[in-house]
């Protein structure tokens, strides 16, 4: 076998280059959204046996949802790619890309034992650029593929070594390449099918059968007329080694799915649910669509599902010539390779196993798979196809007339393949493109239309993708997940009755119950979501709540382990009061999965609402550990430890507002609350800070504004509190806690009465029934030496409040003065301010602590936003809390002692 120099690597991975450098430019796209961008398992937070239990998407495989594919190795390398660059999508491109070039030398590695050095740099360089693989190298989920290609031609390579020069088993290689075969495996199923190709290579390679010799030999073995060769003996030892390995990986992998098949629907593949002959003439006109694939990759699609290739229902169906063309041909080939022992059948019957079985899993003639047709699946059988072209190549070549023609056909072709695969890849850019590239060639697959829709969904130009959902449902009318896309997009328009016909029309397209019948196998789990879709748009409105109710009801009765209709039916619940209801919801769907974040936060939120926060607390630590930058939970859990008046939690509160406000740089409220923490904790300049960092992110803020002005004038600061309420009161007029401040350090501090007169006067325009503007404004008459004006103003005051004791005891001290500057003869007009530090003592102020608001972050599936709630605190409640705050009340005091200053 000769090696392959560094020239040749250097060759083969400078073309890699040059074919797929455009790929970084690339983003996520299609299936790598679900693999890459929603798949927790890349998250440093989640444990690394997570990535052996749950299967590509990151799914738990015991569940039904779960599409049994099951490839750690290959998110273990997203999972690295996460760590070093986290979603910059261009280190995984790049990543694809060297392997694919690793792929290529071993494959020209691979060539060089079937072919001679200048065929098999042939086959690999038609192999570097074919088409075909874009989807399996730009694509980033394309990775299993390679990985799954490198460990299977290293098995390979392994497996050739295992005889000895004496034909002698050498057992480390048979070793290796057992282990090599279940990494295989564990990047991609097809991985394990390199078992067949060594057996292939054992017998009518390295061993030299024919079939002829093959079938003459087991039969003289049968009749017993001769023992079996001992060249024979160690041939059969060896298979039987990878053959019982072989059946331990099938064995494993069937433990690991649980003994399940994924649940597909018929708009995956609707061959596999048609009847006979449709379901065996359809798989088997496939074939031949993807030799033509292989041969003529001008028209590629990202996604052949649905009705790209209609069914062939009919024997006399003009497709049939092309499947028994296929066959004829194929047959042809394998005669010619089975029956001499010569070096040509001996590279045809390698390269017929290259192509035919790695692609036996995804023929669906054993078992049904999710898609008609996947390019990405051919990327191994075109190592085959490449070595039949490059073998073809060589025989016409050695004719001397015809070696040029063989060469510019070569030179041809290998154009053609790199600029083809060139811009193939510009399609891969983004979803929008991907997708509307699709439809080019192909119009009839619902599918696409939904998806074109889905990137321009994204874009937030709804009324643009509202017209390509509206198109699939005209494509495919049947379609329950064009429908749902329709009600969703309506609804984003606010159409809220189209968006309910839309969704009643997608619900009376779900199979009826059959008694007996496993509902959960005749539809797709995400169909069911059309319930849980429908009941979030009703429930907007207030007296169908019990509607709502019972679509959640309906769900969960069709597939009691349906968790998101218990996590929305909770949600509903605790809007509706129901708490405890809403609280065994929640603990419903804990039991089939208590590895969910957002479940434990919103049992939290449950909890808060029944008023016991220490159980609150113990949920949203629960959320924690499993996410420690669950973002609403570090906010929540925050707030409730710092309303919790134990000075103790606000360190750890702290903590946690600081890593929320990392999660979430742009969110004022992180940054607010870190300046009441300050606050509390007699910080003054970081509290300063928090509450300017929050303004300058919200203008306006109003509870920011309002405590900063309040700790400016803690702090003595008075001069610098004014311009802030200035800016608080241009933001919000109304705001009558920041107008008694400014007139209390009007009047107390800068000596200003009008001022002072216009800030009062302008909150009983406001509320004529507020008792403290009202009290303070009869202090600023007292303060103008207008005492009967004075008196009446308290007179007032104490018919709006009886009980009030300072304001009764206030009206009394101004009428002992008048009485007494009556008696002396002065006017009551001109009336001095001695004595009337006591008045002004006694004058009431109070303060205001807005906790942190909590956003309803709660959104319906429409939104993907399945798991998360909040709920605001009310200003009632926020008192009560305050009440009980021994810090608050000091403040309290500090600042009625500053507002109403001697």
């Amino acid at each position: 076998m000769a090696v392959v120099s560094w020239k040749e690597i250097l060759l083969l991975s400078g073309l890699v280059v040059g074919c797929y450098w455009n790929s970084l430019s690339c983003g996520f796209v299609f299936d790598d959204v679900s693999a890459i961008l929603d798949n927790k398992d890349l998250r440093p937070s989640t444990p690394i046996r997570n990535l052996f239990l749950n299967d590509f998407w990151g799914t738990p495989m015991a569940e039904e949802r779960s599409h049994k594919s099951y490839r750690p190795l290959t998110v273990l390398t997203f999972r690295l790619n996460y760590l070093f660059s986290e979603l910059s999508a261009a280190s995984y491109h790049l990543l694809n890309v060297i392997l694919h070039a690793v792929v290529c030398v071993l494959f020209l590695r691979v060539c060089r034992l079937f072919l001679d050095k200048t065929s098999s740099l042939v086959a690999a360089l038609l192999f570097a650029v074919h088409p075909i693989h874009t989807e399996a190298v730009t694509g980033v989920v394309g990775r299993a593929e390679l990985l799954s290609s490198i460990f299977l031609l290293a098995a390979f390579l392994a497996y050739t070594k295992s005889t000895g020069p004496d034909h002698s088993i050498v057992w480390p290689p048979i070793a290796l390449t057992v282990v090599l075969v279940a990494a295989a495996t564990l990047c991609k199923e097809q991985g394990i099918t390199v078992v067949g190709v060594c057996c292939v290579y054992e017998i009518f390679v390295a061993q030299g059968f024919t079939l002829p010799m093959l079938v003459d030999t087991i039969w003289q073995v049968l009749q017993g007329k001769d023992g079996f060769p001992y060249a024979v003996l160690q041939t059969l030892l060896k298979l039987i080694v990878l053959v019982i390995s072989t059946l331990l990986l099938v064995i494993i992998r069937v433990q690991v799915i649980q003994s399940q098949l994924p649940v597909f629907t018929r708009f995956d593949n609707p061959a596999a649910v048609s009847t006979t002959p449709t379901r065996q003439l359809t798989f088997n006109y496939l074939l031949p669509v993807n030799a033509w694939l292989l041969l003529n990759p001008s028209e590629l699609c990202c996604d052949w599902t649905m009705g790209t290739i209609p069914l062939v229902e009919s024997l006399v169906d003009l497709r049939n010539l092309a499947t028994l063309v296929f066959y004829i041909f194929l047959g042809l080939l394998a005669y010619h390779s089975l029956r001499y022992r010569h070096s040509s059948a001996k590279t045809v019957i390698m390269a017929l196993s290259l192509i035919v079985l790695p692609f036996i899993p995804a023929s669906n003639l054993f078992f049904p798979v999710g898609f008609v047709v996947a390019e990405r699946v051919l990327y191994v059988p075109s190592m085959g196809f490449c070595v039949l072209v490059a073998h073809g190549f060589k025989m016409i070549s050695n004719k001397g007339q015809l070696k040029k023609i063989s060469w510019l056909m070569i030179g041809v072709l290998l154009t053609t393949y790199t600029v083809k695969t060139f811009h193939r890849n510009w399609d891969w850019e983004s979803e929008y493109t991907l997708f509307t590239s699709a439809l080019k060639v192909n119009k009839n697959n619902a599918k696409l239309w939904n998806n074109v829709g889905h990137a321009l969904e994204n874009q937030n130009n709804y009324a643009k993708a509202l017209r390509y959902f509206l198109q699939a449902t005209r494509v495919q009318p049947d379609d329950i997940g064009a429908h749902m896309n329709v009600g969703r997009t309506y609804k984003n328009l606010n159409k809220s009755k189209e968006a309910e016909e839309a969704y009643l029309v997608a619900k009376s397209l779900m199979p009826q119950v059959i008694p007996g019948k496993k509902y959960a196998t005749r539809v797709a789990p995400n169909h069911l979501n059309v319930y849980i879709n429908l009941a979030n748009l009703i429930r907007a409105n207030d007296s169908r709540l019990e509607e709502a109710d019972q679509l959640y009801r309906q769900a969960i009765s069709m597939r009691p382990d349906f968790k998101q209709a218990y996590i929305s039916r909770g949600e509903l619940l605790l809007k509706m009061n129901k708490l405890t209801e809403a609280r065994d919801a929640y603990l419903r769907a804990l039991e089939l999965d208590r590895t969910n974040a957002d479940l434990w936060y919103n049992l939290a939120i449950v909890y808060i609402e029944m008023k016991d926060p220490s159980e609150a607390l113990k949920n949203f630590n629960h959320a924690l550990e499993l996410n420690p930058r669950h973002k609403l939970a570090l906010f929540n859990s925050a707030l409730l430890m710092q309303e919790s008046g134990e000075p103790k939690f606000w360190p750890e509160a702290n903590r946690r507002f600081l890593t929320y406000v990392e999660e979430e740089p742009d969110d004022a409220n992180g940054y607010f609350n870190l300046g009441m923490l300050a606050m509390d904790a007699n910080e003054n300049a970081a509290a300063e800070r928090w509450m300017r960092k929050a303004i300058g992110l919200q203008a306006g803020f109003r509870s920011a504004l309002f405590n900063l002005a309040l700790l400016y004038s803690q702090s003595k600061r008075e001069v610098d509190a004014l311009p802030v309420l200035d800016e608080l009161l241009h933001h919000h007029p109304e705001h009558i806690k920041g107008l008694i401040l400014k007139g209390d350090i009007l009047m107390n501090h800068k000596k200003d009465t009008r001022g002072a007169k216009a800030c009062f006067e302008r909150i009983l325009r406001m509320d004529p029934t507020n008792v403290q503007g009202k009290h303070n404004l009869c202090v600023v008459y007292f303060e103008e030496r207008d005492l009967p004006r004075a008196e009446r103003c308290l007179e007032e005051t104490l018919d709006l409040a009886p009980n009030e004791e300072y304001v009764r005891r206030h009206l009394s001290i101004v009428r002992s003065k008048m009485a007494a500057m009556s008696a002396a003869g002065q006017p009551l007009s001109s009336a001095t301010t001695e004595g009337v530090g006591d008045e002004k003592n006694e004058r009431k102020s109070s303060t205001e602590s807005v906790r942190g608001v909590g956003v309803d972050q709660s959104k319906s599936l429409d939104n993907s936003q399945s798991d998360k709630r909040t709920k605001g605190k009310s200003t009632k409640d926020i008192k009560d809390i305050e009440k009980k705050r021994a810090a608050a009340l000091k403040r309290l005091e500090e600042i009625e002692r500053i507002l109403s200053g001697d």
